[in-house]
Order: structure tokens, then C-alpha cells, then sequence
């Protein structure tokens, strides 16, 4: 059975402060899903909720049409996974024992360890390209590298839902592109239903079959990239004055700023 995860008239906060307002969002099964907005606007709250998280202040969140909030721990654990912003790895834990805490949701009490979860681990590090690291402490690590370790313990836990808040955090560009080509990898092969919290317009362009644009706590625009990122949504919900040209290599839509210093003037006509 392929995993649905939806959200009706959510609404999350912190204390009396409401941050996601009245909220509709049904991730398209199998497909990659990019969620884009200014900070603050609600991103990182609305995928806590998704994952249970944090509770709802009202509306509700469905797993497989259940309220996800009345279903056991580990049968969410095996169906939705979430690599949550600056996770915090235990002290003194090695990568390759950090990785193979995504197998958990998937043993019974006291089950013996086994080969193929041993191979499962290793697929994981190998995918991520920290194999190398695998005896080595997490805190010594640098943000790149832990951000990659963090990725593969996603990836180990092998679930049809995996939500990604800002994956591309602290890697360089070429890390970043890698990880996401790998995540498309894991939807393409496996159909994995992937929602992810992207900061870069054009990578999320590029790699979004489905892109939400929030703002204010509120969906603004969803749809394809082509639909949602226009001059005027950009405007609106990142208050920048942006051209949108066609990225050459993806035939996505290309988001340049304009700023107020490098906008090529025009001679006068002589």
C-alpha cells in the first residue's frame, strides 16, 4: 500500500502564537514535493506538524486517512520519516551507530541484528558518500559531513514518506546537488513520497515535481514550478523584485534578482 499524508484546516503554534493558519496540503503520492518561503513564515512549523511533532492547535494531520495523532509510535516510524532541522546527535555516537538507529521502527524486541539490515546501513552510507566515516564520532565531524550522516540515518529507515527540513544545510554546491540527485534517485526507484524545506528558488524549481509556496502560515500558490514562480509570487512572498527566465538546462523556471546595484542601465538614445 503506497503511504498518503495530508493535512485539514491545520493550524500550529507556539503558546497563544498561531504561525500556520487554517492550512489544506495533500502530498502528491510518489512525487517530490518543494516547500519554499520567507524565513519565518511557517516552513519548518508546518512540517513538525506533518510529523506529529508538535500537536495541533487545531485540524488534523492524516496518515493513510488516520489522524496521526491516534496511531502507535513505530507504525509512524515505518511509514513517515523526518530529518528535522539541526538534529542533535547523542554524545559520543559513531556515524555508523547514529545510521543504524533508522532501523529501529523495523525491529521487534530483542530480534537479533541481522545481515540485511547490516547491507541496509551500508547502502545508506555508501549512498550518501560518508562510508569512510563510518567508525568515526559524530561531533567531530564537519557540518557537511554531518549533514550527509543525518541523510543516510533518513535513508536507513527506509520509509514511503520522508519529510526534509532544509537538507541542503551547510553543504557546499556540489554536495547539495548530489544530495538532492540522490533523493530523486530514491523517488524514481523507489517512489518514495519526498516533501523538502528548500531555502534556493531554482533548486527547488529544478527538482520540485510539485512546489508549495507559503506565506504568513498560509499555502500562497501551489502547483508546478511554472505555476507558482512567477514575478508576482516572488513579489508577494519574498518581497523581491526577481526576472524569471527559463534555466537552460532544465527548462525550469529561473529566479534572478535584480537588487538595487546591479541592474544594467540603459544608454540614451543619442
Amino acid at each position: 500500500m503506497t503511504t498518503t499524508l495530508t493535512t485539514e484546516s491545520l493550524t500550529l503554534g507556539y503558546g497563544d502564537r498561531p504561525v500556520v493558519t487554517d492550512l489544506d496540503l495533500e502530498l502528491p503520492t510518489g512525487r517530490i514535493t518543494t516547500i519554499v518561503g520567507a524565513n519565518a513564515c511557517g516552513k519548518s512549523t508546518l512540517l513538525r506538524g506533518m510529523a506529529r511533532l508538535l500537536p495541533a492547535t487545531s485540524g488534523r494531520v492524516l496518515l493513510d486517512g488516520s489522524d496521526i495523532h491516534g496511531l502507535p509510535t513505530k507504525q509512524v516510524a515505518r511509514r513517515l520519516g523526518l530529518l528535522p532541522q539541526s538534529p542533535i546527535a547523542p554524545e559520543g555516537i559513531t556515524v555508523a551507530e547514529l545510521v543504524a538507529q533508522g532501523r529501529h521502527p523495523h525491529r521487534r524486541a530483542f530480534a537479533r541484528w541481522t545481515n540485511a539490515e547490516d547491507a541496509i546501513i551500508a547502502d545508506a552510507l555508501e549512498a550518501t558518500g560518508v562510508i569512510a566515516l563510518a567508525d568515526r564520532v559524530v561531533d567531530e565531524l564537519s557540518g557537511g559531513q554531518r549533514q550527509r550522516v543525518w541523510i543516510a540515518l533518513a535513508l536507513a529507515q527506509q520509509t514511503e514518506v520522508l519529510l526534509l527540513d532544509e537538507p541542503t544545510t551547510f553543504l557546499d554546491v556540489c554536495h547539495q546537488v548530489e544530495v538532492l540527485d540522490l533523493l530523486t534517485d530514491l523517488n524514481r526507484t523507489r517512489g518514495t513520497t519526498i516533501a523538502m524545506v528548500l531555502h534556493d528558488l531554482n533548486l527547488a524549481a529544478r527538482y520540485a515535481d510539485h512546489l508549495v509556496a507559503v506565506h504568513h502560515g498560509m499555502i500562497h500558490a501551489q502547483g508546478s514550478a511554472e505555476q507558482v514562480l512567477t514575478q508576482d509570487t516572488v513579489k508577494v512572498v519574498f518581497g523581491l523584485d526577481a526576472q524569471v527566465m527559463t534555466d537552460p538546462t532544465s527548462g525550469r523556471p529561473m529566479i534572478l534578482p535584480l537588487g538595487r546595484h546591479h541592474v544594467r542601465s540603459v544608454p540614451a538614445s543619442a
